[in-house]
């Protein structure tokens, strides 16, 4: 038995991004499924915010994708997921950050608002963030099939769950990629090569019944209540 613990949920992209990581990096584990709906007693004496992901690794619990995803990363050196470079790998922060702090955020509350005008302003929130990313990072001529060149990164894991889950916000919220984020589509095709995406991945109608007490407002889970905040 492996002596990491990684506690998921299939519908989760949180999970996933960690997931991801795990897969990219070749790493044995024990996966322990969580019903988000019907959590065991136990659960909340391994995870704090009773959330998902959460990694046991001997004595040491992590909770927190990203943060799960740099302890992995700082644990099983090879393959490298951050550039060895200090500059480089502070862009590379600064990407999931702006994924964490803009675009994830915005994601929900859209999906929770039920106030049109707020729903409007989110919406040109989440579609200016997709023209900045398309002009300054996977828009920008630096080449390469991902966010950093041509080796996938943590960047590309945090980003991605969440991209996949796009027929959400159209299917609820008429919130669609523009016409002139080629760059975007060209790395999600990029990125749904990938086995480790193959293996997580589901498709738009999963994501589009998963989200739907967003949609409508029911959805009362540790997310949907921080969200909400």
């Amino acid at each position: 038995m492996s002596d990491l613990q990684f506690y998921s949920a299939e519908v989760c992209p949180f999970a996933q991004r960690s997931l991801l990581a795990l897969m990219e990096k070749g790493i044995e584990y024990e996966h322990i499924e969580i019903d988000l709906r019907n959590k065991p007693e136990w659960f909340e004496k391994v995870s704090p915010y009773s959330k998902v992901p959460v990694l046991k690794h001997g004595e040491t619990r992590v909770y927190e994708s990203s943060i799960i995803n740099e302890y992995l990363e700082e644990v099983y050196r090879e393959p490298a997921l951050l550039p060895a470079d200090a500059g480089a790998r502070a862009q590379a922060r600064i990407w999931i950050d702006f994924d964490n702090v803009k675009f994830v955020p915005a994601f929900y509350k859209v999906l929770l608002a039920d106030d049109a005008a707020r729903r409007r302003e989110l919406a040109e929130t989440i579609v200016d963030g997709w023209r900045f990313v398309e002009r300054e990072a996977l828009g920008s001529g630096a080449g390469g099939n991902y966010w950093l060149g041509d080796e996938v990164s943590l960047v590309d894991l945090a980003v991605y769950p969440h991209m996949e889950r796009l027929a959400v916000l159209e299917a609820y919220r008429g919130i669609a990629l523009p016409r002139e984020c080629g760059a975007i589509r060209a790395w999600l095709e990029a990125m749904g090569e990938r086995q480790s995406v193959r293996r997580t991945a589901h498709d738009a109608d999963y994501h589009v019944k998963s989200y739907a007490r967003y949609a409508d407002g029911s959805a009362d889970g540790t997310t949907a209540r921080d969200m909400r905040m």
